[in-house]
């Protein structure tokens, strides 16, 4: 059974196509990797996947619902730690906690059990009363795992969850992902740069460049359809070797087409 199913996807920003007939599909319990080099479509897709972008065309379905049409309840199935920071780090690791819980409407008791069992999951029980604003970079990503976790989504959506972090605080953050994914079944779907980390954990991967899908499969059949040993190498087999040197320019083309497509 399918959790996420993308058909024909389009996004548009002006004359600007992001995504460009995007088709995939999210097995339901599946950890999914989506993997392409910066600019390649990647957080554009998860923003139309978690209702923050409206399509240009193709169909979406989440958890069986429409992002577009169905909005509420396509938030009520998913969890998002997001690339960029989104923490208040003038609250505590509670009051971030209870904030969201508010938020998505969670009854006060359950809300704060359930607050209690995340801060234990991750590790973070005696750093509940802590302000925010004194955590190292890996407690904060381990808060926001917890918080995208307070109202018992059936996917987490992860953009680039451990960049940036040491290798023992990326490990401890896979392992709660894998955890989570074995117990309760969740859906995973993350981007990285990492390699290696999709490499080790990731069930299915889709590479996207240019806002087409590239290749889709595990890695396994990735590296025998590049003929290469390892996935890093099998990615730039997919993507190519040279330098995006006109990223800037292509970021502020987008940022140009989205002042278009808002007014």
């Amino acid at each position: 059974m399918n959790i996420i199913e993308t058909k024909k996807l389009v996004k548009k920003f002006g004359d600007i196509t992001a995504v460009d007939d995007v088709s995939f599909e999210v097995k339901k319990g599946e950890i999914f990797a989506f993997l392409g080099p910066n600019g390649a479509g990647k957080s554009t897709t998860i923003k139309i996947l978690t209702t923050l972008l409206s399509p240009t065309g193709g169909e979406i379905l989440v958890n069986g619902k429409n992002p577009a049409h169905e909005q509420d309840a396509v938030r009520a199935s998913f969890g998002i730690v997001f690339q960029d920071p989104s923490l208040d780090d003038e609250l505590t690791a509670w009051e971030n906690m209870e904030f969201h819980g508010v938020l998505y409407s969670i009854p006060k008791d359950i809300r704060r059990k359930r607050i209690t069992e995340m801060l234990e999951f991750v590790e973070l029980s005696d750093r509940k009363d802590d302000l925010v604003k004194n955590f190292s970079g890996g407690m904060k990503r381990r808060l926001e795992i917890a918080r995208g976790l307070l109202h018992h989504p059936k996917i987490l959506f992860l953009d680039e969850p451990t960049l940036g972090l040491d290798p023992q605080t990326r490990n401890h953050i896979w392992k709660y992902i894998q955890d989570l994914n074995k117990e309760e079944g969740m859906t995973i779907f993350f981007t990285t740069h990492y390699m290696e980390e999709a490499d080790r954990v990731a069930q299915t991967i889709a590479v996207i460049d240019h806002g087409k899908i590239v290749a889709q499969g595990s890695s396994a059949e990735l590296k025998i359809k590049t003929h290469t040993t390892s996935l890093e190498e099998a990615f730039l087999a997919l993507t190519g070797t040279v330098i995006r040197e006109e990223e800037t320019k292509s970021v502020d083309r987008m940022r140009a087409g989205r002042r278009m497509w808002h007014k």
